[in-house]
């Protein structure tokens, strides 16, 4: 038996949306290696992924549930580090508790993202896909559509979430002539807002805007956050957008708004499951644009996302601080001494 001194290093990738690993493995072999294993999860299953982690020294992780159970069988496990903005799928809470650092990337896709919400809003402003339809079917005579052509500059968009995409966001309707109003509970009451963009309440945001866009984290207090309740202070005539995680807005109240005209539309490239089922109600409305989750999509911003994700793996199985760590509490008992 060799000594744990001398086994190579194994990295878990859990599961991924994109060609091939080989950006990683170059990023992990360059800093850790050529001895380092990467291993490929076969599956996403609870059981799959927990036996495979049980001999790592590492997890990257892109949307595979990385479970408390995950994460305890995880013995030898030093970091994880996930592909992307959102944690939710990591059990955070126990790997801190257990000394392993969390890791994330949530600067690389703001301009993919905040590209992506203005491409639905326009979408659905321009009334593109109703149109499409009519052109390719013959019909040239200037055909109204379900929900009339309106201006966009004058507008106002409502931007839920005030971070880095929400701040891109921002400066790009405001190049369109749209009023931005803000709502974030982590603002500060006296925050520098950019030039065009003012505070709002929820609500008053919600009341005001004929666009409303989310772009908070998922977590406990935001799990449902656009609710019946939120749909019925909305203008019958605005359109939400969601690009950030599914189960911010209340999928069912989301349903019932769009079906009996609470509101006019929605753009969607999340939903409450990260693959609905093909006869999923929402799909069968002709007020809801939505994409299979790809805001985030770009071959830039992959390449970017791949490399680094590896880099923030080598640099805490090496004892560097990582660029984004999601867990600082974890560093006085890490099972990675991280401080020096």
């Amino acid at each position: 038996m060799p000594n744990a001194d001398s086994m190579p290093t194994r990295i878990l990738i859990t599961d991924f949306v994109w060609p091939s690993t080989a950006p990683e493995r170059d990023v992990l072999a360059a800093g850790l290696g050529n001895d380092v294993q990467v291993i490929e999860a076969p599956d996403g299953t609870e059981a799959t992924l927990a036996a495979l982690a049980a001999d790592c020294d590492a997890i990257m992780t892109c949307f595979a549930q990385v479970t408390p159970a995950v994460v305890q069988a995880a013995q030898r496990c030093r970091c994880i580090s996930r592909y992307g903005v959102g944690v939710d799928n990591i059990a955070v809470d126990v790997a801190t508790e257990l000394g392993i650092p969390v890791t994330y990337v949530p600067d690389y896709c703001v301009d993919e993202v905040s590209d992506h919400v203005m491409a639905l809003l326009l979408t659905w402003n321009r009334q593109v896909n109703f149109y499409d339809g009519v052109a390719k079917a013959g019909r040239w005579e200037g055909t109204p559509s379900p929900h009339p052509l309106t201006r966009l500059r004058g507008q106002t968009i409502g931007i839920v979430g005030f971070g880095r995409i929400g701040r891109s966001v921002a400066d790009k309707a405001r190049a369109f002539g749209l009023s931005v109003l803000a709502f974030d509970p982590y603002l500060p009451a006296d925050a520098n807002l950019p030039d065009g963009v003012s505070a709002a309440t929820l609500d008053d945001l919600l009341a005001a805007a004929d666009y409303v866009t989310v772009h908070t984290p998922l977590n406990d207090e935001t799990r449902g956050l656009v609710d019946g309740r939120a749909f019925d202070l909305m203008k019958p005539s605005a359109y939400l957008i969601n690009c950030a995680r599914g189960p911010i807005v209340d999928e069912p109240a989301l349903l019932h708004a769009l079906q009996t005209g609470s509101i006019a539309g929605a753009g969607l490239d999340v939903m409450e499951s990260s693959a609905p089922p093909a006869d999923h109600p929402m799909f069968g409305l002709d007020n809801v644009i939505i994409t299979p989750h790809v805001a985030f999509l770009s071959q830039q911003s992959v390449l970017e996302l791949e490399v680094r994700t590896a880099r923030a793996t080598v640099d805490v199985l090496q004892g560097r601080m990582p660029e984004f760590l999601v867990n600082p509490a974890v560093l006085p008992h890490s099972r990675v001494d991280l401080r020096g």
